[in-house]
């Protein structure tokens, strides 16, 4: 299977925006913010999700939207956060989501 990936330049804003609303999305970006590629069996079981069926639309969001590349490798799939692209396109922008992410976590715990 081949996927669609948008070049750097057709990365938007609004689309990587709309992409990291999604708190299970936003989850799936934490866990690919260790660098490197990571198949959907290792994420899925992170996240908690037995059924890769469940995120198949997520997947299509992420990617389409230019913050993850997906690429088959044999039986699987790998996933790649595209830091890069990310960073190149709107500096700071993906670090101070995930800051602001972990801050939101922390606070939802103490109240």
């Amino acid at each position: 299977m081949r996927y669609r990936h948008p070049d750097r330049e057709q990365i938007r804003v609004d689309g990587v925006l709309s992409a990291l609303g999604s708190p299970l999305r936003l989850e799936v970006i934490r866990i690919l913010d260790s660098g490197g590629d990571h198949n959907c069996t290792m994420v899925l079981n992170q996240l908690g999700i037995s059924s890769k069926s469940t995120m198949t639309h997520h997947w299509r969001v992420l990617r389409d939207s230019g913050v993850m590349w997906q690429r088959p490798s044999g039986r699987e799939t790998l996933l790649t956060l595209r830091r890069e692209d990310l960073d190149a396109r709107y500096p700071g922008l993906l670090d101070t989501i995930l800051a602001a992410s972990s801050t939101d976590d922390t606070s939802e715990l103490t109240h």
